[in-house]
């Protein structure tokens, strides 16, 4: 299966970097929290302050399963914390959260 999601970053270009530079060596455990979840790939792009991520998992996965919970690591639950330090919501959006976005085109299915 396939999502889509987005979610903005904090409007300063520190803020982006910092991100940036956290992405490029992903904590260990939040790599195998990933995993566990049944996340097959990942992949996470960037235009200024938005945030778009597409995530390819079992059949079944749902993004709620990424929610953090009482028995989730520590080391996942730090991660967590200090990524949500970097963001805002989107427009519209009534939490800072990565927000599904709804699929309006696919070649495949038109061809």
């Amino acid at each position: 299966m396939r999502f889509c999601l987005a979610l903005d970053l904090r409007d300063d270009p520190a803020v982006m970097a910092e991100y940036d530079r956290y992405h490029r060596e992903v904590w260990p455990e939040v790599l195998e929290h990933l995993r566990a979840s049944g996340i097959h790939d990942m992949t996470i792009w960037r235009r200024e302050n938005r945030l778009v991520m597409l995530i390819d998992a079992d059949p079944g996965f749902a993004p709620e399963q990424l929610v953090i919970g009482p028995g989730t690591h520590p080391r996942v639950k730090e991660w967590e914390t200090l990524m949500a330090s970097f963001q805002q919501p989107l427009p519209h959006a009534e939490q800072t959260a990565w927000q599904p976005m709804e699929s309006v085109f696919r070649l495949g299915e038109q061809i």
